[in-house]
């Protein structure tokens, strides 16, 4: 699965990176995938993940990736809901930070009972979601570190569109993410667990 998911990466990365909307906001939005890549492969031997975990890391950074070509706010996709639904702006920043609380909330939990032996139940749910919170704002922390370095320059990349609560409702749909999939994946999430022991 991981050759899978560094064929699709490697893929989308060169179809985005070759005209970007803006080159800095789409390199500071795929870092995380060329941060992330290099771990998956170097571990890969000691900690293979399940494949719920590889297709949803997968997907996450193809959410990345995308946001980066176009930015956050000008995601066609995101164009369609917004018209679709009679939304004010972009939702495609929403739907990343949604991810950002699904997706990790997996490879959080797999890391927690893989390695630190947590038994499914509340106190694990309890857990993973102050780890997806955590990692939350981390991000919210890294995009106003962001802001102060690049200064205007910062507007595509942190894509607040003009909502003064942009940074709560980034963190509130990581928070609902991360809900979500614990309530969702659980049980298949366990079985894929239990066949790599």
């Amino acid at each position: 699965m991981l050759i899978a998911v560094t064929v699709i990466w490697a893929a989308a990365l060169v179809a985005s990176g070759i005209s970007p909307h803006d080159r800095a906001t789409w390199f500071m939005e795929v870092a995380p995938v060329l941060i992330v890549l290099p771990l998956l492969v170097a571990t890969r031997g000691v900690f293979p993940f399940t494949t719920l975990a590889y297709f949803l890391i997968c997907v996450h950074g193809l959410i990345l990736i995308v946001g980066g070509a176009y930015t956050y706010a000008n995601v066609p996709a995101g164009f369609w809901v917004q018209e679709w639904l009679g939304l004010a702006r972009n939702p495609y920043d929403r739907l990343g930070h949604f991810a950002q609380g699904f997706i990790p909330a997996i490879v959080a939990r797999e890391i927690l009972i893989r390695t630190f032996r947590l038994a499914p139940g509340k106190f694990l749910f309890f857990v993973v979601t102050c780890v997806c919170l955590a990692v939350s704002a981390f991000y919210e922390l890294i995009e106003w570190w962001a802001a102060l370095a690049l200064g205007a320059g910062a507007d595509e990349f942190l894509g607040t569109q003009g909502d003064p609560w942009d940074t709560q409702w980034d963190m509130f749909m990581a928070l609902v993410g991360a809900t979500t999939a614990q309530l969702a994946l659980s049980r298949g999430h366990d079985r894929q667990i239990a066949a790599l022991r």
